[in-house]
């Protein structure tokens, strides 16, 4: 589900990836990223929280990680 100002995407190629899980968890100021052994978790409670400071952008390689502005429709892509 998706939160009311914000969803977040995670592609299918790293969402099985532990260290890109941890780097995830690692970036995010509010907690939407879980490492949950070894998986990206999407925390779906936390999602209204971004700040959309893209540091999770910047932490996911290229192409893997969308953050889609349900209140506008612009995305903010990795």
């Amino acid at each position: 589900m998706a939160g009311l100002f914000i969803d977040v995407e995670v592609d299918d190629q790293i969402r099985d990836q532990a260290d890109i899980a941890q780097k995830l968890e690692d970036a995010c100021p509010v907690d939407i990223y879980k490492n949950a052994d070894g998986h990206v978790e999407i925390v779906e409670q936390n999602l209204d929280e971004c700040v959309l400071c893209e540091l999770c952008l910047n932490a996911a390689p290229k192409g893997t990680v969308r953050v889609k502005k349900l209140y506008d429709g612009s995305v903010l892509q990795s």
